[in-house]
């Protein structure tokens, strides 16, 4: 068993002291620390490959043995990153070892070999292993729109049962002001050492957004905040090691603010439009060519889109986590909780155009088929989480229509925290198009041929706006 008071000074050559962080940021500084990434999602995967291409040893955690059964093989389950974000660590690692002399002399073979810089495993008491532990865990919402932080809670006991001397423990994933100070940090304490002389503390929020080509993980400006000052050198310190550039700002709490800043802003423009859409579309008015007129102006004015609803991890839960803190103060978040009203009710408009749209057709929602072009929540990447095609396809089946699915990027659904569709991606072919009542597009992905689908599909309802280019007769296109 570690003694948690073992290191807590460490005497060097000369007699002199070492404390914690000396050593920690000496290890960053020579690449010899551990980065360990706890979470292999969206955030975690690329970031444990930042870390890699920056020299460090990473070891991955995830609680799914089969994640961690594919990255061992070198297969990636990231689409949208590339078949190399994992090959390349695994590669290089079996190169390595393949290049150790086997040993001699009466030394066991392999002995001379060194560590390994790539691993990831669903064993949690290696957590010990890591001189850095970043937590990149969901922070999804319950049923009432409360925060749920039972991933968080589950991982700082975790890493509390086998932290030590001279760790340092980030968190990334977005939350409500001080939960790193209020939930993290006690967690950690209780184990007898303490944070900025024993080991370290900040949070550092995700900026991750998949499918985008012009940033990564590497290039996205980090912000970083320590729970203390020494905390803060040293996070800083590591996300400089292996990131282009790190913005220190004063504590965890204007880190975790300014992430939830950045969504709530994105929540807010988008119900502004969305609420737009709707008024616009009842005056006959293209909202469309309204946000384009407008973006012209080169000042002033950010365009903002309107869609089906809100999905991904982000916009659709991180507002509500500072509604629900704000109440522990005594103050209504007014302009969040009616974007999110907003938002939250684009799915029942959609469905409502589908309905108008089938009933000037004479063809009733009950029988008909409908075909949702686009799984996803965004373009061009497999990711469902909280994509509003999930609520469009639930809410038509309740109304009895009979629907199928196409997203080139999702072969088929998979069990959800909120669903369970149990479908299968239907082939795209003018044939096919022409046998449903409706084609319904909720996702404008690039794979996409947007003048085959019009001209073959008998009615159309578009939410995006992808069928802007289409020539010949638009008729039967109905805008959502």
């Amino acid at each position: 068993m570690t003694d948690r008071n073992e290191g807590r000074v460490q005497p060097s050559a000369a007699g002199e002291t070492k404390l914690p962080a000396m050593t920690l940021q000496q290890q960053i500084s020579e690449r010899s620390a551990k980065v360990g990434v706890i979470g292999l999602g969206y955030v975690g995967l690329p970031l444990l490959r930042v870390f890699w291409d920056a020299g460090f040893a990473v070891l991955g955690f995830d609680v799914d043995p089969a994640k961690i059964q594919m990255l061992k093989r070198g297969q990636s389950y990231l689409k949208h990153l590339g078949d190399r974000l994992v090959a390349d660590m695994v590669e290089a690692e079996a190169s390595a070892v393949s290049s150790q002399p086997s040993g001699d002399g009466g030394h066991a073979a392999g002995a001379l070999q060194t560590a390994p810089r790539f691993d990831v495993t669903d064993d949690f008491s290696r957590l010990g292993e890591a001189d850095v532990l970043i937590a990149c865990v969901p922070t999804p919402l319950g049923q009432h729109l409360e925060p749920d932080l039972s991933y968080v809670e589950q991982t700082a006991d975790a890493i509390a049962k086998t932290l030590r001397p001279g760790q340092l423990v980030v968190l990334e994933s977005t939350t409500y002001p001080r939960t790193t100070r209020e939930v993290i940090l006690p967690r950690l304490e209780a184990t007898g050492l303490k944070c900025g002389e024993d080991f370290f503390v900040a949070y550092s929020p995700e900026r991750e957004d998949p499918g985008r080509a012009d940033h990564s993980t590497r290039t996205i400006p980090k912000l970083v905040g320590g729970i203390d000052p020494a905390s803060s050198e040293v996070a800083v310190a590591l996300y400089r090691a292996a990131l282009d550039e790190v913005i220190p700002v004063s504590n965890t709490e204007v880190a975790e603010s300014a992430k939830l800043l950045e969504n709530i802003y994105r929540a807010v423009n988008i119900a502004l439009v969305n609420e737009l859409k709707r008024v616009l579309a009842a005056m006959d008015i293209d909202v469309w060519e309204v946000v384009d007129a407008a973006a012209t102006k080169p000042f002033g004015y950010q365009p903002f889109y309107p869609g089906p609803g809100l999905g991904g991890h982000c916009i659709p839960i991180d507002p509500f986590y500072l509604t629900w803190k704000a109440r522990e103060v005594g103050l209504p978040t007014r302009f969040i909780e009616l974007a999110g009203q907003v938002n939250h009710a684009m799915p029942e408009y959609v469905v409502e155009r589908v309905t108008w749209a089938l009933n000037r057709a004479s063809k009733p929602v009950n029988g008909s088929s409908v075909l949702v072009l686009g799984l996803a929540y965004k373009p061009n990447v497999d990711d469902v989480r909280e994509s509003p095609s999930l609520e469009l396809i639930e809410k038509l089946l309740e109304l009895g229509a009979k629907v199928e699915y196409n997203d080139p990027h999702v072969p088929a659904t998979h069990k959800m925290r909120n669903y369970d569709l149990q479908m299968t991606s239907v082939e795209l072919t003018p044939e096919n198009l022409a046998t449903y009542d409706c084609v319904l597009i909720a996702t404008h992905h690039q794979a996409y041929d947007w003048q085959m689908i019009a001209d073959h599909a008998p009615l159309i309802v578009d939410t995006r706006n992808a069928t802007r280019g289409v020539t010949g007769s638009r008729d039967h296109i109905v805008m959502a």
